[in-house]
């Protein structure tokens, strides 16, 4: 659990998921099912799954500090998912849009980094079915929550983040001022949240309630009453992927029967199951 909470005081988890991420990369994105098919044929007579991924987004793609081997919730998914396929995995690591660019150029088959399913990317894009659930919170103070009991109460809060994160975007919209960070851990996001200079941080539950649990020495709680943007994450491949999508959705629909997921996003999200959906109200969203 040590090496854990050094992982995470060591990284960024608080302000990830840009907003460019809601947009889908140019390109010819329709085809037909034959184009599809020859595409899970060569996949099969390569025997190789290729899959682009970050490498740097904990705890779902990172290097681990003992070995440096690249591993997280959706790299061993990935890892998993190939072996039920029988094919071997390669992946290779880059930057978000250039994991979009790949898939339509036939560099990858496919994409794993905790990539949100929206209908704006449905129209370019194919995903498979959904293994993680998830949703926003707030980080605040906890005598008095920082003030927010709603959303319309972030006017006038002080917001941290990165400054092109979909959070960003939603403080923003609800009038919150905007304290945009680099690259910065979250020790730095937790202590100004303490010490006043910040009124709240809006991410991923589950990626917060790591870095809660990782530096409970900082005085603030995750919000217990205010959750918003509900989000799933899954595969993204190519619009003519139908067959790979297919044979993608039977093993990870068996993987979730037999409780591999649920293993394995206990292993990296700190006991917590992400792959069933949340039984939470949510509030209501502009």
């Amino acid at each position: 659990m040590q090496m854990l909470r050094e992982k995470i005081r060591k990284m960024s988890i608080l302000a990830i998921l840009p907003v460019s991420m809601i947009l889908a990369a140019c390109g010819d994105g329709g085809s037909n099912d034959e184009a599809g098919s020859s595409q899970w044929d060569e996949i099969q007579e390569e025997g190789v799954l290729t899959v682009a991924t970050s490498g740097t987004l904990y705890p779902t793609s990172y290097h681990s500090d003992e070995t440096d081997e690249l591993t997280g919730f959706e790299v061993e998914i990935a890892r998993e998912a190939a072996e039920r396929l029988d094919l071997e995995v390669e992946f290779t690591e880059m930057g978000f849009d250039g994991m979009l660019t790949s898939i339509n150029s036939g560099q990858v088959d496919l994409a794993v980094n905790d990539i949100d399913i929206n209908e704006r990317r449905e129209e370019d894009f194919l995903f498979s079915d959904p293994y993680k659930f998830s949703y926003g919170a707030m980080i605040v103070r906890p005598d008095d929550h920082s003030g927010i009991e709603t959303l319309e109460d972030l006017e006038g809060k002080r917001h941290g983040g990165a400054a092109t994160t979909i959070y960003m975007q939603i403080a923003e919209e609800y009038g919150a001022e905007g304290v945009t960070y680099e690259n910065v851990t979250n020790d730095t996001y937790l202590r100004d949240i303490e010490n006043g200079r910040l009124d709240v941080v809006m991410n991923d539950y589950y990626l917060q309630s790591l870095a809660i649990e990782a530096l409970p020495e900082i005085d603030v709680v995750i919000h217990p009453d205010l959750f918003y943007h509900p989000n799933n994450q899954a595969m993204i491949m190519k619009k003519d992927s139908t067959e790979l999508q297919e044979n993608l959705n039977r093993v990870i629909n068996e993987m979730l029967e037999d409780g591999t997921i649920q293993e394995l996003s206990e292993q990296f999200f700190g006991g917590q199951d992400v792959s069933v959906e949340p039984d939470i109200d949510f509030a209501d969203e502009k």
